[in-house]
């Protein structure tokens, strides 16, 4: 279980998108099927969540979009070490 070990990405770091991601019907205002982030996008994790006591669920903000996604730690790849402040 992921959530036995600390999260493998921090508030700030730097980190590029492994995969697509669409919309799949849980980020409001925006169709479903909607490409939210490419594969190869830049972003920032803002935020680290959990999904179903399991899994860390990472808000990483896509400065060029502005959409800010929910990544899984396997669709990411970290780029740089933030500070720990955004």
């Amino acid at each position: 279980m992921e959530l036995n070990d600390p999260p493998d990405f921090n508030i700030g770091d730097k980190v590029r998108l492994r995969k697509l991601i669409k919309n799949d019907g849980t980020f409001p205002g925006q169709e479903i099927g909607k490409v939210l982030a490419n594969k190869g996008d830049i972003g920032y994790v803002i935020s680290i969540g959990t999904f179903l006591q399991r899994s860390y669920i990472y808000a990483v903000h896509f400065i060029h979009t502005g959409f800010i996604v929910g990544c899984k730690k396997k669709e990411l790849e970290l780029i740089e070490a933030g500070d720990g402040e955004l």
